[in-house]
């Protein structure tokens, strides 16, 4: 392969059109976008990025409102006190997960600049050691040495720190976290969960409150894991039994707590 033939594009290399398939076809929709089967890795990711600080940020939102009211309903069934420990319950787990999300993601983009930092700053102290780096990376990811020693050069060339980044770091220099769009997310998707266990004691005549809560919990936790697995492409069922048995779980041992410290301050 000669370097005019590098110098081309991955399509003309192949012998095909740009935008074809390798048997001739064209993969391009009549808007011009290509249609791909699964999803590009910086797309996915930060898919998973806001799913997992909403899914989790409901779910917690959910079991834990709804254990805390049915724990409280287990030892005194009076709608003011339901709704006081509810509401104190809502406005803690909120503020808690969107502190802890925002340290966290926070910690994570802290540690991700430091890297890519130290990347540019090799990348200007010893040039050539961090091209044949690059070039032993595509080596060892099957390329022949030719071919990974000319993709080393064309893709310094284009963007030394990006090309570094993402295939040594493993890291999008244009894609770090945002800690303050996951602290929200949390707190807005906390909020979400936590309302539907509230009201769902509260609301209803005293009687029915405890089934009612029972019912809804769980059938909200069994939308969170049918959403979260249709989302990350992942198994609809595993990730449905998950969140309904935890929840149940959840409710049963708080209620029978309450029960029981009912009966012991009666």
């Amino acid at each position: 392969m000669t370097n005019d033939e590098l110098d081309d594009g991955p399509d003309e290399r192949l012998g095909n059109k740009p935008g074809t398939e390798p048997g001739g076809e064209s993969n391009d929709e009549p808007g011009g976008e290509p249609e791909h089967g699964e999803p590009h890795r910086d797309d996915l990711g930060g898919r998973l990025n806001w799913l997992r600080a909403a899914v989790l940020g409901a779910n917690d939102g959910v079991v834990s409102t709804a254990g805390l009211v049915v724990g409280v309903a287990g030892a005194n069934s009076s709608a003011d006190v339901l709704l006081t420990a509810g509401l104190a319950g809502l406005l803690a787990g909120s503020l808690s997960m969107a502190a802890g999300e925002y340290v966290s993601v926070s910690t994570q983009r802290d540690s991700e600049q430091a890297a890519l930092d130290q990347e540019r700053r090799e990348l200007a102290r010893t040039p050539d050691a961090e091209l044949e780096e690059l070039a032993g990376l595509y080596r060892q990811k099957g390329l022949d040495p030719e071919l990974a020693a000319e993709v080393a050069v064309q893709l310094t060339r284009f963007d030394a720190l990006g090309a570094h980044a993402e295939t040594e770091l493993g890291i999008d220099p244009d894609g770090l976290a945002n800690p303050w769009h996951a602290a929200w997310a949390s707190f807005l998707s906390f909020t979400v969960g936590a309302l539907l266990p509230l009201l769902a004691i509260v609301l209803p005549p005293k009687d029915l409150r405890l089934p009612i809560t029972v019912v809804s919990v769980l059938v909200a936790l069994a939308a969170c894991g049918w959403v979260s697995a249709r989302i990350g492409r992942a198994p609809v069922r595993p990730a449905v039994l998950r969140n309904v048995l935890g929840g149940a779980l959840a409710m049963a041992v708080t209620y029978a707590v309450g029960v029981l410290l009912g009966a012991a301050g009666a």
